[in-house]
């Protein structure tokens, strides 16, 4: 079976402070970038040919909701721990600073971040095998 790609698609109030945050800091990079398309600006990142990326977008004249919770995750697994550190040093020096996950499940071999709009990353060092 194929698998589908997940794009991942949220509003946002602040496209720039994500960039800084997915690009600079997880190393994602820009797939595509529009302006005015129907109203709204946004942005897809994500890795050349991954099966997934995001979009964000901003609709003009208008705030969007905060609407996330400590518990809106997105996981980013890195099995190899050079890999993992070297993600986790990035988010560091590009002045990210980690936060208390309420799961512990996500503590004992990961680090969460949160983006400019309140949602969170956790860069996890494990495998996914199912």
């Amino acid at each position: 079976m194929n698998a589908p790609i997940l794009r991942v698609a949220r509003a946002s109030d602040d496209l720039n402070g994500l960039l800084r945050f997915y690009c600079d800091g997880l190393g994602l990079i820009v797939l595509c970038r529009f302006e005015n398309h129907a109203g709204f600006d946004g942005l897809m990142l994500g890795q050349e040919g991954a099966p997934y990326h995001f979009e964000f977008t901003k609709r003009r004249g208008r705030t969007g909701a905060r609407s996330p919770t400590a518990d809106d995750l997105v996981v980013l697994y890195y099995p190899d721990i050079a890999d993992w550190y070297a993600a986790v040093r990035r988010m560091l020096r590009t002045g990210f600073a980690p936060v208390r996950s309420i799961n512990p499940h996500w503590e004992r071999d990961g680090v969460t971040f949160e983006d400019p709009d309140g949602y969170r990353v956790v860069l996890q060092n494990a495998s996914w095998d199912r």
